[in-house]
């Protein structure tokens, strides 16, 4: 199993969903970083379950404990191991499918795969997972905020047909946190909860999109020809749970333009530096950074688990009904906000760290 992801700045999740708890072990942050856990705590609260209405109501504090690698308020340079206890396990809720699969869940592919599995919560499947990347990714963006001055900004921008028609010049990202649903138009984000509420009480989901931007990202961070910026950010979002599909700058709609209204001509501003008058590539060529905004954007599926019975199998390959109950999220895009943020703060720290390392002046 892959539980590890990074190069230089390397994290390695571990626990379950029914656990005594979740955890990661960071190793490659450098020494004398000041640490600020009211930061990372921040960054958890906003991906904890039992939010608000629109989320799933288990209740986790999610209050991580700090177990290595800080001494006086600072990072050490040692691992730094973080740990998120479970508090809120109700196990007897999946004791119905300890040898069913639920549709479009990972069930059937992990009994396939290791021939056992944790049906509680879906166990190392389970979306629950996500904290530790939240918590470790909390750590990378401390990181670039302190040395590069990088902000990450990621919020809601569809649910269901429903889409934010703005564009990200326009947008007030400090409204982000001011909805429910996290989306930096307040009446824009009032019809997608109004939406999320009414596929709730079906006992239904609903999916959407994720938008992200990142600002200040110096130029020349990427890795040519297999670790390219935007191939690491589209693998990180793609390891996510529910996500199913990334785009980064005009993504798909590009193909409807011409090259010569696509390609983004470069000028020097009245400070000397290089830009591009348009930005289409969503700051990124040839795999590497360019100095402009990163954009992209992840899709991601209506959760699978429904508060309905639905048609299935069991590990005889019986013919069963899965019965629909629990604690679940009608729409995961409030909650995934935060983690698509952690994950991106994650690929640019390894980035960051990797680009000190290509290039020496002699």
């Amino acid at each position: 199993m892959s539980n590890s992801y990074g190069s230089l700045f390397k994290i390695t999740t571990f626990g379950e969903s029914h656990g005594v708890a979740i955890g990661v072990i960071i190793d490659g942050c450098p020494a004398g970083l000041i640490w600020d856990i009211d930061f990372i705590q921040n960054a958890l609260d906003r991906r904890k379950p039992g939010q608000s209405s629109i989320v799933t109501q288990r209740k986790e504090g999610d209050i991580v404990q700090v177990l290595s690698g800080v001494f006086e308020n600072k990072t050490t340079g040692t691992p730094i191991a973080l740990l998120i206890p479970n508090e809120d396990a109700k196990s007897k809720d999946y004791s119905h499918i300890a040898t069913q699969f639920r549709p479009s869940h990972a069930d059937y592919t992990y009994f396939i795969k290791y021939g056992h599995r944790d049906y509680r919560g879906g166990g190392r499947s389970s979306a629950r997972e996500t904290a530790a990347r939240v918590a470790a990714g909390a750590v990378a963006q401390l990181f670039l905020k302190s040395k590069y001055n990088i902000d990450i900004y990621a919020y809601t921008s569809q649910v269901g047909n429903i889409k934010l028609e703005r564009n990200e010049a326009d947008l007030d990202f400090s409204l982000i946190e001011k909805t429910l649903v996290r989306c930096p138009d307040l009446d824009t984000a009032s019809k997608m909860e109004t939406l999320i509420k009414e596929v709730k009480k079906q006992g239904d989901t609903i999916g959407g999109v994720i938008s992200a931007i990142v600002k200040n990202t110096p130029a020349g961070w990427g890795e040519p020809v297999f670790d390219k910026l935007h191939a690491e950010l589209g693998k990180a979002m793609l390891s996510i749970n529910a996500a199913k599909g990334f785009e980064y700058g005009s993504g798909f709609e590009g193909v409807t333009k011409k090259g010569s209204e696509h390609n983004d001509v470069f000028y020097t501003d009245e400070d000397g530096k290089v830009r591009t008058k348009t930005n289409f590539s969503g700051g990124i060529q040839g795999g590497i950074s360019n100095g402009e905004d990163i954009y992209f954007r992840v899709a991601f599926k209506p959760v699978a688990t429904l508060i309905q019975n639905q048609e299935s199998i069991n590990e005889n390959n019986e013919k069963v009904i899965v019965e629909g109950k629990g604690r679940h999220d009608p729409c995961v895009l409030p909650r995934a906000v935060p983690i698509v943020e952690a994950m991106t703060a994650l690929v640019l720290a390894d980035f960051a760290l990797r680009a000190e390392i290509n290039r020496m002046d002699f």
